[in-house]
């Protein structure tokens, strides 16, 4: 699927941020900074991932192959 879609890739970007990276932030307020960063940039990675999928829905309906 990921071949096929590869802009869903974006939507590990806060997977990342708040779960995979939090044992090596958790240091006082460094880690509110960071989990402040995370959830700004939480919707624009979702709306990244928005946007390819609208793309990919374009072309397939001006019938290229996607």
């Amino acid at each position: 699927m990921i071949k096929r879609r590869p802009h869903l890739l974006w939507l590990l970007v806060p997977y990342v941020l708040f779960v995979a990276a939090l044992p090596f932030v958790n240091r006082g307020i460094f880690l509110f900074f960071w989990l402040l960063g995370a959830t700004v940039l939480t919707p624009l990675a979702v709306g990244l991932a928005h946007r390819g999928d609208r793309k990919r829905a374009e072309t397939r309906a001006e019938g290229g192959r996607s």
